[in-house]
């Protein structure tokens, strides 16, 4: 099993202990371990393999390393079996309902009988949540809103949770000397925010030996199809994968098809019928005479092969430079591309420093010296410390007093690290009324002030709005962070008039945030292209909690290759001096 998917056992048992009225210290603990687990830098089954003691890692005793170990060598937990003989295990989805959480999932339980997603939805629907203790009309609503996001997503899967599924399995399958070439398409390949399933072409020497392997995965837990040529598995985590095996010839083209999308394919098809050319994923070909038979009946090797082997070559035959698998969603590019005006796509090595991150004296977890080793390392010119404000409370944000204490110690630190220029930042949360929660003054002395929303998501699309429009305003600001703040997955963006926010900061020269992190990634590709046709700045940042969170930076350029962004689209792709000007202007 895979880090995430370990985290996610232990965190269930400790929802399901805290149903059942476990001793706290003992929830508190499969809690701790999970989000340990679930953040460390070196697969779990690393550590075992090597035979590592897992009880030296922070959180990790006896009993958890034994669950750990447990976990990785049969792929299940029997301390969660035998929990689920005492309360339902589908209690975990309900668990994971915005406004649920375990004590209310208990009492839905107890009083009411509930022990599914389906059953909630009934019942909430028939308006007996409502009456219950704790719950009332507006908790009711929330919750049937939830189910609706919760069928919307259970069966998509957060790029970042793809990545570390996927990569086990494209290192087992290249051990196989019969893999010649190996690689991903899909959204996946475009790096679209979440997947639903994976798709892998091939090529192979000996197809038959390739397909046993890919089968006998040891995550496998169901093989839905295993032929000559295909095979589709169902993974532990429920993630389904499908593995095509193809011809040379025809593997550039067979790239480009299901790389996808469908409607950047359906443009494609079209340019090679007004050349007299037939595209599919077989290649493409040069019709012979007037064969107007369907697709389905004509033979897909029929006519002239004249491109396939690459997708460059693919372009090329329908008079194409070759597109980035970012841009193939019909976002204009097949257009652009014919009149040669598609950007030069931002690169991660364009990224010269990060303008959002915090440190132990908020919520972070290493040190102001250890952010700036880690930046220094990975050889940014510059970087802005952003610890919370005061009303941040459960972050230990920071008053004028601490934040002038804190500046003391970046003085000290940068006098260590003179090769990155440490900016005085804060994340500053905007207040209900749209003030922000520090002083002028403070504000005033800052580098980079950065402005975000942490509390009342639940205002009206119009009065949410205008907090931000009153914020952008303020003379001191510089950059708006996660402007609509969503978690992937778990929480949709608050209601907001976007295009209203980012015609705000346009006019008040505010720059706009890309959140690297792949839990948020915030502003999304649409939004950030909307902000492009402004001419609005955009600052990718990756809000990293610890020292290894700043190698999420690729993710964020990731959708920003999405959205068109080029190098001269995102300020922190300047040097300092040239950044500094554009902050002041």
């Amino acid at each position: 099993m895979e880090n995430l998917e370990i985290a996610k056992v232990l965190s269930q048992m400790g929802d399901l202990l805290e149903i059942q009225d476990a001793n706290p210290f003992r929830v508190r603990a499969y809690r701790n371990a999970a989000r340990l687990v679930d953040g460390h830098a070196k697969p779990m089954r690393k550590l075992v393999e090597e035979e590592s003691d897992l009880t030296e890692l922070p959180g990790i005793g006896k009993e958890m390393a034994k669950h750990i170990h447990e976990l990785i060598e049969t792929g299940g937990l029997s301390a969660l079996d035998e929990l689920a003989e005492k309360i339902p295990r589908s209690l975990i989805d309900v668990i994971e309902l915005p406004g649920v959480g375990p004590k209310k999932a208990k009492k839905l339980w107890k009083e009411l009988g509930i022990e599914t997603v389906d059953e909630l939805e009934q019942r909430a629907e028939a308006g007996e949540v409502a009456a219950l203790d704790g719950f009332g009309e507006k908790s009711q609503q929330k919750i049937l809103t939830g189910i609706e996001q919760f069928r919307q997503h259970r069966s998509r899967f957060k790029l970042v949770e793809a990545d570390l599924l996927v990569a086990p399995l494209l290192e087992y399958l290249r051990e196989s000397p019969e893999i010649e070439r190996l690689e991903v398409a899909g959204s996946y390949r475009r790096r679209v925010e979440t997947v639903g399933d994976i798709d892998l072409l091939a090529i192979a020497s000996d197809a038959d030996a390739v397909m046993e392997r890919f089968t006998s995965y040891p995550k496998v837990t169901q093989v839905q199809m295993s032929g000559s040529t295909r095979g589709r598995v169902s993974l532990q985590s429920g993630l389904e994968v499908d593995l095509r095996i193809l011809t040379e010839p025809s593997y550039g083209a067979a790239l480009v098809y299901f790389t996808g999308s469908k409607e950047h394919n359906i443009k494609l098809r079209k340019r090679a019928i007004e050349r007299g050319l037939r595209l599919s994923e077989y290649g493409v070909f040069r019709e012979e005479g007037d064969d107007q038979q369907e697709s389905g009946e004509r033979d897909p090797w029929a006519g002239e092969l004249v491109a396939g082997r690459s997708e460059k070559q693919v372009y090329a035959a329908v008079e194409l430079p070759w597109i980035a698998p970012e841009l193939r969603e019909d976002r204009g590019e097949v257009e652009a591309a014919a009149k040669g005006d598609l950007p030069v796509l931002l690169d991660l090595a364009d990224m010269r420093g990060d303008l959002q991150m915090h440190s132990t004296w908020s919520d972070g977890k290493n040190s102001i010296e250890e952010m700036v080793a880690a930046c220094a390392a990975r050889g940014y010119e510059y970087m802005a410390l952003t610890d919370h404000s005061k009303a941040l409370a459960m972050t230990g944000g920071l008053d004028a007093k601490r934040v002038r204490e804190q500046w003391k110690e970046i003085e000290e630190v940068q006098e260590r690290y003179p090769e990155i220029r440490i900016l005085r930042s804060q994340e500053v949360d905007i207040l209900a009324d749209g003030t922000l929660d520090q002083d002028d003054d403070v504000l005033e002395e800052l580098d980079v002030v950065v402005i975000s929303v942490h509390s009342r998501f639940d205002l009206p699309a119009a009065e949410q709005t205008a907090r931000i429009l009153v914020a952008l305003q303020h003379a001191q600001v510089d950059i708006l962070a996660h402007p609509t703040g969503r978690l992937i997955n778990r929480r949709p963006p608050f209601e907001l008039q976007i295009d209203e926010v980012l015609h705000c900061a346009k006019e008040n020269g505010v720059v706009v945030e890309l959140n690297a992190h792949p839990e948020r990634l915030d502003l999304k590709d649409t939004h950030l292209m909307l902000a492009r046709e402004l001419g609005l700045k955009v600052a990718i940042s990756t809000d990293a909690h610890r020292a290894r969170d700043l190698d999420l930076m690729h993710y964020g350029v990731e959708q920003a290759r999405r959205a068109w962004l080029s190098k001269a689209d995102v300020v922190n792709a300047l040097p300092l001096k040239e950044f500094l000007q554009q902050l002041r202007s």
